[in-house]
């Protein structure tokens, strides 16, 4: 059953801490899982949150510290010493201690750094904060079970047993050369039902999916997908294992690059939350809102530019709004099918099949649609030619519309710039101005204006 903070906790809670009774704190928070009072510490003020955090134990804590929103674990880290914060990422695996320590500031992160009990694992923590964070090596963990391929059943039991000592999960058992080189991967069931004196030569799998450590972690994630994995290793340049990528990674990943994208689509340049400053917000929202307004003004000009035309033909002004609604659809829903395409692979570059494909849709609809359009212009205003002009243009200017949502995301692919940006203002706008272009310019000519 899902946890729902009370009115009543979050009251008792502040009770017990102005009258200092850290006994009965951790009674109350003692069998919460940590995301359950990551989120109650989030309800409380920066102060109160603090003062919970350093009662519980370092075990307990460790595992909130990932779950906090990021002001608040960075109020917190604020607040604690190097030593404390040290005592922290003992606890935690290495990727994630990596994450927390990269959000300090330089001077803290080597006092943290120097404070880590386990010099193993603060060797560990340091190698991993030298890739980007957005790599398969940024993401990686370092704890991992492996043998070698010399070894047989009965030494390789002994050691995995104190290997996986440091490790909540084994997902997977690698198997190494003399020289660290990943070889392949070991069966459970292999090792359970072979002969103890067997070599792990003779029964481990050679066939395995790997990733280098500076592969982008999305590929890595497309990676995973494709092949349903619940881990992958990580090699350096040389082929040797140096960490594995489990599968709660890549939904984090998966989760951060569908915000980004949905942002993106809305015309949001830099990744915010609603936690974020108003000045924060605004400098990420307003780029894209000037740029929009400069392009429709651009239009207003198109539209002024025609003031003779739809002076003699009224009813073209009116069906302006909903060309420019109906073609900003188009466009929106063409490009975002190939933005999809894009991201989970089905769609690697330009295909003439699909192109083809989507202006046959575009030609079907912006028909239908167009119709419609004659049939609701003719009853209403009896001017058959002027209804033609305007079904005519508006076929047209879907067209356009399906054109360049098809390939405006493919260009942005090819040149490395993500293609969600293609998926909202960006298309509306620019089919608002060249799609007003090519109404009037179809309707003057049917007209012969």
């Amino acid at each position: 059953m899902e946890f729902k903070i009370s009115k009543e906790l979050i009251q008792q809670l502040e009770q017990l801490i102005q009258s200092k009774n850290d006994q009965q704190l951790e009674v109350l928070l003692k069998d919460m899982h940590h995301a359950d009072i990551a989120e109650v510490l989030d309800e409380l003020d920066f102060d109160e949150a603090t003062y919970i955090f350093k009662v519980l134990d370092s075990e307990k804590t460790a595992e909130i510290l990932l779950e906090l929103e990021d002001d608040l674990r960075e109020n917190i880290l604020n607040r604690l010493s190097p030593k404390e914060i040290a005592e922290e990422l003992d606890e935690l695996e290495t990727n994630d201690a990596a994450d927390i320590i990269g959000e300090l500031s330089k001077e803290k992160k080597a006092e943290v750094i120097s404070e880590l009990q386990d010099v193993e694992h603060a060797k560990d923590i340091v190698d991993l904060l030298r890739y980007p964070e957005d790599t398969a090596g940024g993401i990686m963990h370092k704890e991992l079970v492996k043998v070698n391929e010399n070894w047989n059943v009965l030494t390789c039991v002994k050691e995995m047993r104190i290997q996986a000592e440091n490790i909540s999960r084994v997902h997977s058992i690698y198997v190494v050369d003399d020289e660290e080189r990943l070889k392949g991967r070991l069966s459970l069931k292999d090792l359970l039902t072979t002969s103890t004196r067997t070599a792990i030569n003779d029964v481990y799998i050679r066939k395995l999916n790997s990733v280098t450590v500076d592969t982008e972690d999305i590929e890595v994630a497309r990676i995973m997908q494709k092949y349903d994995l619940e881990a992958i290793p990580v090699v350096d340049e040389l082929g040797r294992l140096v960490g594995r990528i489990t599968i709660d990674d890549i939904v984090d990943v998966i989760k951060e690059e569908a915000e980004k994208d949905y942002q993106l689509a809305a015309g949001i340049t830099n990744d915010v939350e609603s936690s974020d400053t108003v000045l924060e917000l605004m400098k990420a929202r307003l780029p894209w809102l000037l740029i929009g307004m400069v392009i429709e003004i651009v239009a207003s000009f198109v539209l002024k530019g025609n003031e003779t035309v739809f002076d003699k033909y009224k009813t073209l002004i009116i069906f302006v709004p909903l060309l420019s609604a109906t073609a900003g659809n188009i466009g929106v829903q063409a490009s975002a099918i190939v933005v999809q395409g894009l991201a989970n692979g089905t769609l690697k570059k330009y295909s003439r099949a699909y192109f083809t494909k989507e202006l046959t849709v575009a030609m079907i609809s912006g028909s239908i649609i167009s119709l419609f359009l004659l049939v609701y212009h003719s009853i209403m205003y009896q001017q058959y030619l002027v209804g033609f002009a305007i079904s005519i243009s508006m076929v047209v200017v879907i067209l356009f519309a399906a054109t360049l949502g098809t390939l405006v995301p493919l260009f942005l692919h090819k040149n490395k710039i993500d293609p969600a940006i293609a998926t909202g203002p960006f298309i509306t706008t620019t089919n608002d101005v060249f799609g007003i272009i090519l109404y009037f310019m179809v309707a003057k000519l049917i007209l012969g204006v």
